[in-house]
């Protein structure tokens, strides 16, 4: 089952951290919905076999290999002539507690999870205000709830989600709709080692009702909702991907 391949024609949709895991699914989705993909991320090898891995789908990837740090990403995206929706995926997790937890870790990951998605969706206006469009920050259920060893992560995330309700009221004018999408923990071949300690495995799986892990393309199939004339009248909320976890 999918989306149809004309669901996002005519639509230019930006992914961050497009080379790997969540924003690898989301860009080939959007590009399978027609979509034409502005894929970013830092390492070329990955976006080489991205691009390879799309030819056969209904849009086109096209390929930055960008740090969205940096201010030159910024230019060039403020450049673009036009842009209908935008995925800011970058992120990064210290986990510690926080006894432990380093200065260098609070700036790397709010640095990242807050201010790089700030700047970059205040870039990303530039060009979408000229046709109206839908950005979806990615945030966390851990945007919801707390968790142990994951408290700098947590205030990430639920920054995320404030800030997102907040662009949501002052961008409504413009005809910009901001969402959230919140997954529980995914497997990929990050997390796929994490899961070997039999004793974080249960925790997690305790916490969620379906008992069983998002895959990345439950989570690609959410943001294309969001970036999609489906959720014409979505703005603000978040569409949790976490089985359950924070309804206990």
């Amino acid at each position: 089952m999918g989306f149809s391949n004309q669901l996002l024609n005519g639509k230019t949709i930006m992914v961050t951290g497009a080379g790997k895991g969540i924003g690898r699914a989301c860009a080939l989705l959007a590009a399978q919905c027609g979509a034409y993909v502005i894929a970013v991320a830092r390492t070329e090898s990955d976006l080489l076999q991205l691009q390879k891995d799309s030819t056969e789908l209904s849009g086109t990837i096209e390929t930055w290999s960008e740090d969205v740090t940096k201010a030159s990403f910024h230019q060039r995206l403020k450049g673009l002539s036009e842009l209908h929706g935008l995925i800011n995926n970058v992120g990064t997790n210290r986990v510690a507690k926080m006894t432990e937890q380093a200065d260098d870790d609070v700036d790397a990951v709010l640095d990242l999870n807050i201010k790089s998605l700030y700047r970059c969706a205040k870039a990303a206006l530039i060009p979408m205000q000229k046709s109206g469009g839908s950005i979806v920050n990615m945030s966390s259920q851990m945007g919801f709830v707390g968790s142990p060893g994951r408290t700098l992560y947590c205030a990430s995330k639920h920054g995320v989600e404030g800030l997102s309700k907040a662009m949501a009221v002052e961008l409504a004018a413009d005809n910009i709709r901001v969402n959230t999408v919140a997954p529980t923990f995914v497997l990929t071949p990050m997390t796929e080692p994490m899961f070997e300690n039999p004793q974080f495995k249960k925790f997690v799986f305790d916490m969620i009702p379906m008992q069983k892990l998002a895959s990345t393309e439950d989570v690609a199939n959410a943001c294309v909702f969001l970036l999609s004339d489906l959720s014409a009248m979505v703005t603000g909320t978040c569409i949790k991907v976490d089985g359950g976890w924070t309804a206990r």
